[in-house]
């Protein structure tokens, strides 16, 4: 049996920090997963602006009430997951991902978890398990499934390079220059068909 194991920001919806970073002006808060591998590294510079600029939960949840899925990207997860089982494994929050949820139809989502104090400003954050995509994959072979993975960022290349497919998506030109392995789509239907493909097979 298979399950298809799909990143959420710059997949299926828009990268959140950088709708909250043009929403507050302050650019800073644009860099991601794409530019930053370190993950640990990255999440305690975004803390430590939201800081500087007295922001917490409250102002970037107002933002995502706002986010749409990118166009195409529901109508692309329900013909996925009519074919078999779809989880989406991301590095966002809990506290960010249910509005995005119900617009996408409810799908399974792994995510990890915000610290946050009682006034609202973010203090930290709790990963579910280490290299929580990579160890998600590896814990659904152990019990029998084939993962097929799919992502965009650094922080995908180890759940990607540990299925039995992977694909990049909407990817930026350096990681496909450094894995040209991993064939690389910009369109929803290349991604299905390709995904189909390997399950069929």
């Amino acid at each position: 049996m298979y399950i298809t194991c799909l990143d959420l920001e710059g997949v299926l919806v828009p990268e959140i920090w950088i709708a909250f970073a043009d929403a507050v002006g302050i650019p800073e808060l644009r860099r991601t997963t794409r530019d930053e591998p370190d993950y640990d590294k990255l999440m305690k510079y975004r803390i430590n602006i939201l800081k500087e600029h007295n922001l917490g939960l409250k102002e970037i949840q107002e933002t995502i009430k706002k986010i749409e899925p990118l166009p195409g990207a529901k109508q692309f997860l329900d013909k996925l997951r009519a074919k078999g089982q779809v989880i989406i494994i991301s590095d966002t929050f809990s506290q960010f991902a249910a509005p995005l949820m119900e617009k996408l139809g409810w799908p399974t989502i792994f995510c990890n978890e915000l610290i946050v104090s009682d006034s609202g400003e973010i203090t930290g954050y709790k990963m579910r398990c280490e290299k929580s995509k990579l160890t998600t994959v590896k814990a659904l072979q152990s019990i029998g499934f084939e993962t097929i993975a799919s992502g965009d960022s650094f922080n995908d290349l180890g759940m990607i390079q540990a299925s039995k497919a992977g694909f990049l998506f909407r990817s930026t030109e350096k990681i496909i220059k450094e894995y040209p392995q991993y064939p690389a789509f910009t369109e929803y239907n290349e991604l299905f068909d390709a995904i189909q493909k390997i399950v069929e097979n």
